[in-house]
């Protein structure tokens, strides 16, 4: 989580305009740099773990406008409202900014006090000073920080810490505009006295003097934004050797940080070697930097992760009772000496990149990047005075940045002990190594003992390290730490429920003293008022003179500017000023004529909404109606992983058995595909229940080939002349009709047809001629005539499915039909049925008429045929 600080000036000064456009003042280009910064961080993915604060620079506890507990909604609300009606007190609102930041650090014990330094444990922030450059106090021209009272502030020298960076953007924006351009691209710092605190902090001060200038003062407070601890590099010893064909660029830093190098320019002397044709100025910028390291946080752990810490600037000793303070930046030693960067398997180090300064320059210059300089912390050991060596500095292998590698303290000792440890002896040290690791513990600090062995359980040795060197700080310390917590604690408690109360109306009510004496006299007291001027209910009102009472702590409240009134609710929210106004409004709702409506204001308020309201959607979204889902919405594939072709829940299907292609046919997708029966096996059935409505039916192949002996003698018997004339009309059916039968729908009708003949056979009357039962006679002379007769009704059977109503062909067809009368009445009852499956009422009427016309010209005695045998019903069913 980084910490983003908005320290926004409100001393009087801020409502000089400026010349920008619209003329706006100076706190109003600072209310906009805050919300152009925030959009423009907000670009960036890291930006999502960041908490915003907004201080002023009023006086505790007002001066905090959005904490800890304030989301991001109150602090543009905060910010917004802001005013200028103070004094500049740099130096306290300063000291609250880094009060308000320090109390959770020290509840948190995130500075490990005593127990080395951990860049991994860390919580950035960055203060953004936003002021006019004026006074920066009020008793001098010097910038003053008063002494923190917070607990454990007496622990560092400095009010900040080494995460906490501060930058000032001073705005010298003038009333006219400029006459001088900017030049160049890089925005120089203010001359104010804050610019040396943003210094020491690692940070700097911008002088915005356009608005061109502030947009790109943001873009680069936005860049600075990053995760890391600024350490003082220290230059000790003598200065390195020159490179063969290093280059004799030296780098200066300018105020603005900026990196310039002085060229050199050789020639070759007179013996050949070179020396410089021009004067250069040596500098010394490299020796002594104050800059950041970046601490990045672990992609899977999504926070920082380290093992090593850096040393403390004295021995620890475990009969101490106090730490002394240490100064906020550790100051790290490092020597010009070459050495060989050292590490060995399985233990875990500590990679920190160096921001662009002097120092990587020059190191980046000599082009060595299997070369290290070993780091010293001064009084990290007992006898030296320089300590041993914690890590180096060493240019990566691509000389882009320079790294500094954090190792186990006296690594030089260590890691040939280890290495000797695991390769030769294979974790089976003798007497002698163990004598010279016990050395090595004794010459380290207690606080080194805890990760060494959790580096050393790593990588396969937890006994090494004894369980009491754990303990590296006195009982009276921890006890004092313990102690500073709960107080640091209580005191967070204390100032988020300051600056919650503090967002309450500050002037409650206004105290009314009814006996203060005025000029027209002193007031009289409620109970000696005369309640009425009317002389005639003096008597009736002089009763309740004794229910009055004089309020003598009556108090005046003040109207809450955040509340909304009601102005027919509650008269008294009505303000002195607009009496006379609602009087009005009142008035004419009152005596308005029409009373089918009834307006209780203007119509102009109508339409009317407070600006801050305007851009707000979500209210008027939340109170439209729900709309409508589609007629036909889009499937949603239930299933998120596994077979993506899977339909129904309770049917399983595998992607092997899915046609995807569509060669085998028209087959429903999701259906199991059935494998090729074996030829012989029985086919398998239908399943039973009704058919579905889409089941194809077709007319039925004859059971009886067609070139049976049978079609000889067609008349042999009931039964084979029925199936004659069956297998007959369904060969030439099946020679006109190219549809596709389905064989399983077609077995089943001709399976069925089958049965019912063979239980005519078995009836009764078995010895009754078939043709001649229910009174119906079927003669047909030979096998041509019954051929004919067949395509005959097959034809007459198209011309009944034809639309419309030119029935002649059906006519012309009957009239051809060949046989006697009853095989005529016989056929006219077939195409009657057939006509009546279609619905063809007119047809039925015609043929009927016809029907009888056979019948009256012809004398025969024989009765019209009323029944149709079964089997041409069946054979015309689907």
């Amino acid at each position: 989580m980084t910490i983003i600080l908005f320290l926004v000036d409100t001393s009087a000064s801020m409502n000089q305009r400026t010349y920008l456009g619209a003329r706006p003042t100076l706190l109003d280009v600072a209310k906009d740099a805050v919300e152009r910064f925030i959009k423009i961080r907000q670009r960036d993915s890291a930006s999502r773990g960041d908490r915003y604060m907004l201080l002023t620079f009023e006086e505790p506890p007002v001066h905090v406008k959005a904490g800890w507990k304030e989301n991001h909604a109150t602090f543009m609300n905060e910010l917004k409202n802001l005013n200028a009606v103070g004094i500049t007190t740099m130096g306290p609102a300063l000291r609250n900014a880094f009060d308000l930041l320090n109390v959770n650090r020290m509840q948190t014990g995130i500075d490990t006090y005593g127990q080395g330094r951990c860049p991994f444990y860390l919580e950035p922030s960055i203060i953004v000073v936003i002021t006019d450059g004026g006074k920066l106090s009020s008793s001098g021209s010097q910038l003053n920080l008063p002494m923190s009272s917070m607990p454990g502030a007496e622990l560092t020298k400095e009010p900040f810490r080494w995460d906490q960076r501060l930058f000032a953007l001073v705005l010298r924006l003038a009333g006219t505009p400029c006459t001088e351009r900017d030049s160049g691209s890089v925005v120089p710092p203010d001359s104010s006295p804050i610019d040396a605190m943003c210094e020491v902090t690692g940070g700097r001060s911008y002088a915005v003097t356009s608005h061109r200038v502030l947009m790109q003062c943001l873009e680069s407070l936005v860049q600075k934004v990053q995760s890391g601890v600024v350490i003082n590099f220290e230059k000790i010893g003598p200065d390195p050797l020159p490179v063969n064909g290093e280059g004799n660029a030296e780098v200066t830093e300018d105020k603005q940080g900026n990196l310039t190098p002085n060229h050199r320019v050789s020639t070759p002397g007179p013996n050949g070697g070179g020396q410089p044709a021009l004067p250069s100025v040596t500098t010394t910028a490299w020796q002594s930097c104050h800059k950041l390291i970046y601490v990045q946080r672990s992609a899977q752990k999504g926070y920082s992760v380290g093992h090593w810490p850096i040393p403390e600037s004295f021995w620890p000793d475990l009969n101490s009772p106090a730490l002394p303070p240490r100064t906020a930046h550790p100051v790290v030693k490092f020597t010009c000496t070459n050495a060989e960067p050292m590490v060995i398997d399985n233990l875990p180090f500590d990679k920190y990149e160096l921001e662009p300064s002097p120092l990587t320059q020059y190191i980046l210059s000599r082009k060595q990047p299997t070369v290290a300089w070993q780091v010293y912390v001064n009084g990290s050991h007992k006898s030296s005075e320089l300590g041993h060596s914690f890590g180096y500095l060493k240019a990566s292998t691509t000389l882009t940045c320079v790294n500094l590698f954090v190792l186990p303290y006296n690594y030089p000792v260590l890691l040939p002990l280890l290495d000797e440890f695991f390769k030769v002896y294979r974790c089976k040290a003798p007497k002698e190594w163990k004598q010279n690791f016990e050395n090595y513990l004794k010459n380290m600090p207690l606080y080194y003992a805890a990760p060494l062995k959790r580096a050393l359980q790593r990588m396969g040795a937890p006994n090494l390290v004894p369980e009491s060197m754990e303990n590296c700080l006195s009982y009276s310390i921890l006890n004092y730490l313990k102690r500073l917590k709960n107080q640091a604690k209580s005191e967070f408690e204390k100032i988020v429920m300051m600056v919650g109360a503090g967002k309450q109306s500050n002037a409650e009510s206004i105290r009314v003293n009814p006996g203060v004496p005025r000029v027209n006299g002193d007031s009289p007291k409620i109970s000696d008022l005369c309640l009425t001027s009317n002389f005639c209910l003096t008597n009736r009102f002089s009763s309740l003179a004794s229910e009055l009472n004089d309020f003598s702590g009556f108090a005046l409240a003040v109207k809450d500017k955040e509340v909304k009134t009601e102005s027919y609710r509650n008269p008294f929210d009505i303000t002195r000023v607009s009496l006379l106004d609602q009087i009005a409004r009142m008035r004419g709702n009152f005596l308005q004529t029409a009373l089918s409506h009834v307006r209780l204001q203007d119509e102009d308020q109508l339409h009317s909404l407070p600006v801050g309201q305007m851009g707000n959607y979500q209210e008027y979204l939340k109170r439209m109606p729900t709309p409508l889902r589609e007629i036909e919405s889009a499937p949603v594939r239930q299933h998120m992983f596994g077979n993506p072709f899977k339909i129904e829940k309770r049917m399983m299907v595998d992607e092997a058995d899915i046609d995807l292609v569509g060669g085998g046919g028209p087959q429903a997708r999701g259906i199991k595909r059935q494998a090729d029966a074996p030829l012989g096996s029985p086919k398998p059935k239908r399943k039973p229940g009704p058919l579905p409505k889409d089941f194809p039916i077709r007319r039925p192949k004859s059971p009886l080939p067609p070139s049976s002996p049978q079609l000889d003698n067609p008349c042999s018997s009931p039964a084979s002349e029925n199936l004659e004339v069956v297998a007959v009309d369904q060969t030439v059916k099946n020679k006109e009709d190219e549809d596709d039968v389905s064989q399983e729908s077609s077995r089943a009708v001709e399976n069925h047809i089958t049965n019912h003949i063979n239980a005519v056979k078995n009836t009764d009357n078995e010895g009754i001629p078939y043709d001649r039962r229910n009174g119906i006679t079927c003669n047909y002379t030979d096998a041509r005539s019954a051929k004919e007769n067949a395509l005959l009704r097959t034809k007459l059977f198209k011309e009944v499915r034809k639309p419309g109503r030119n029935f002649n062909g059906v006519f012309d067809h009957l009239k051809n039909f060949k046989g006697d009368l009853p095989t005529k009445l016989f056929m006219v009852r077939e195409v009657i049925q057939e006509a009546g499956r279609f619905k063809r009422k007119s047809l039925i009427k015609l043929l009927e008429d016809f029907e009888k016309t056979l019948v009256a010209s012809d004398n025969s005695p024989s009765p019209p045929p009323r029944n149709i045998p079964f089997i041409y019903q069946l054979s015309n069913t689907r």
